[in-house]
């Protein structure tokens, strides 16, 4: 089955439309953790919502598990500049990819960055809050929405890379192996 070029563009539109949705969700509800439910003044930065989870104000000065993390002014906007690479490298990719599951990943990674990036340069560091935990037991650090869709949209792409075999593309041109040499 081939796909039209309108379709094609239509499944891009849905990979940016659900970045923009991420990135409105991230910011949104940083917005209520920061304004809001004031993380930062209650004891601890610590809000209980479930016996397993939390929201808990926390300041990442650095990238994905807390590394590289930015000790100065020039650190923070090298990662600004390197994060804000990645979601270009991000975005073409999806301008360039055709079918609609990738692009749903790349669509996930690029909003969950475009929000991380919009902290580090704001804040000069990313809000984190969600805390799942069982008893001492964290599986995960604290994150964001940013953080979970980057972390879905990574295991998408790659869980589609192992497992979606790859259809073989067909030539115009003819096999030319396959022809008789005329005899003379």
């Amino acid at each position: 089955m081939t796909i039209t070029t309108q379709q094609v563009w239509k499944r891009r539109l849905v990979g940016f439309a659900l970045a923009l949705a991420i990135l409105a969700a991230d910011q949104y509800v940083k917005w209520l953790v920061r304004v809001q439910l004031d993380l930062r003044s209650r004891p601890e930065g610590l809000y209980e919502l479930l016996p397993f989870f939390d929201l808990r104000w926390t300041q990442n000065f650095g990238i994905s598990l807390g590394m590289f993390e930015a000790t100065s002014v020039e650190m923070r906007w090298a990662l600004v500049l390197g994060t804000a690479l990645i979601a270009v490298v991000v975005g073409i990719w999806m301008l360039r990819e055709k079918t609609l599951g990738d692009i749903i990943g790349l669509g996930l990674i690029f909003g969950g960055a475009l929000g991380n990036i919009y902290d580090r340069y704001t804040w000069g560091y990313v809000i984190d809050y969600a805390d799942l935990h069982f008893g001492e037991f964290r599986p995960f650090l604290i994150f964001n929405i940013a953080d979970a869709a980057i972390t879905i949209g990574v295991l998408i792409i790659l869980a589609r890379s192992f497992l979606v075999p790859e259809k073989k593309t067909t030539t115009s041109e003819p096999d030319k192996s396959a022809e008789v040499p005329a005899e003379s």
